[in-house]
């Protein structure tokens, strides 16, 4: 890595900046956070970064170079059009718009400005996923025929004063936990032929969707993927099953929970899973049948940050292209379009 610094600039200091972005890009030798937005300056500050209270504060700075996006959903479109036209780098906090149509535009934008614009599609270097891509594609439960991914909690409340649990643009379970595990689906295996989904509110006063049932429909094998707020004892986390056999894994990633936690992202164990979260792989391959444990692959989610630092040095390819999650919103507007007539949707 050169010694090049990154100035970057964030929109928001929320939950995404203090939890994930503001650790992740301090322990990152290639960047440098200049500045933070935050509308109302009387608030007591989170960080020791320089604080701004506009947008164009940061857009008409010339040493920032990445601005991330990480305001509310129906936002993203708006200050994402105004960094990439003040010539910035952007990055995107998922979901990366509330339509295709937007994201094609910013695409499109991003293309004749010259800048670089991703998504933080973090969820691609979880320990569990990464692991079990390479159970998928090594074959290990042989030709697959049903994957599984569950994102559950247990929530059985409304939360107050968050934008999140109002019915507008961009919110509701879909976009929030689904924009991770769509993503996924496409990363393993492309654009489904079909979707078929059902979404609703099952807290009692929710006024947005606060669950999931999609089945994704593939040549030879289909994916399941669910979520709901009111899953008190979760299940697996993912289920594959093949003609050879199955592989099952419960838990979460435990990066998230160290970044709450104020641990250094990139020490030493980061990402490392206890072995009682290990997934079980029951198997036959080669002849050779195996029932045991998988050890899981340490998750890391500075990968992200170490990719776009190549990619905007060096011209190095996007790890996360914003094609990629682009399809992941055609894929959400797709669901609820199929909740809403209750059949399966095509995709072109």
């Amino acid at each position: 890595m050169s010694s090049r610094i990154i100035n970057t600039a964030l929109f928001s200091y929320g939950m995404s900046g203090e939890v994930f972005h503001g650790p992740l890009l301090d322990a990152h030798p290639g960047f440098q956070i200049s500045s933070v937005m935050q509308r109302d300056l009387r608030k007591p500050a989170k960080h020791a970064h320089r604080l701004v209270n506009t947008p164009e504060e940061i857009l008409k700075d010339s040493a920032v170079e990445l601005v991330i996006v990480n305001t509310p959903n129906e936002s993203h479109y708006s200050y994402t059009k105004d960094a990439l036209n003040a010539g910035k780098h952007v990055i995107v906090e998922k979901p990366f718009t509330v339509t295709a149509q937007q994201a094609d535009e910013l695409i499109a934008l991003a293309a004749k400005q010259k800048r670089i614009l991703t998504v933080f599609q973090n969820r691609r270097w979880d320990g569990d996923f990464m692991t079990v891509r390479k159970v998928i594609e090594q074959k290990l439960v042989g030709k697959l025929v049903e994957f599984e991914l569950h994102y559950d909690r247990f929530r059985n409340y409304i939360e107050a004063n968050t934008w999140k649990e109002e019915a507008k643009e961009g919110t509701g379970i879909l976009y929030n936990l689904g924009s991770h595990m769509l993503d996924q689906a496409l990363v393993l295996f492309g654009m489904p032929l079909s979707v078929d989904a059902r979404l609703g509110a099952q807290r009692p006063g929710g006024k947005v969707d606060d669950f999931y049932d999609i089945r994704l429909t593939y040549k030879d094998f289909h994916v399941i993927v669910k979520s709901s707020y009111l899953v008190r004892e979760p299940g697996p986390r993912y289920i594959a099953h093949g003609t050879e056999g199955s592989f099952i894994k419960y838990g979460l990633d435990p990066q998230e929970q160290a970044l709450k936690d104020k641990k250094i992202p990139g020490t030493p164990g980061w990402g490392s899973e206890s072995k009682e979260w290990w997934g079980k792989l029951n198997t036959t391959v080669n002849g050779l049948n195996y029932n045991g444990l998988i050890e899981t692959i340490p998750g890391n989610y500075l990968s992200f940050y170490d990719n776009l630092y190549e990619a905007i040095c060096h011209g190095k390819p996007l790890a996360v292209k914003p094609e990629e999650s682009r399809d992941g919103i055609r894929l959400i507007e797709a669901c609820g379009e199929s909740s809403k007539t209750m059949r399966a949707v095509k995709i072109a």
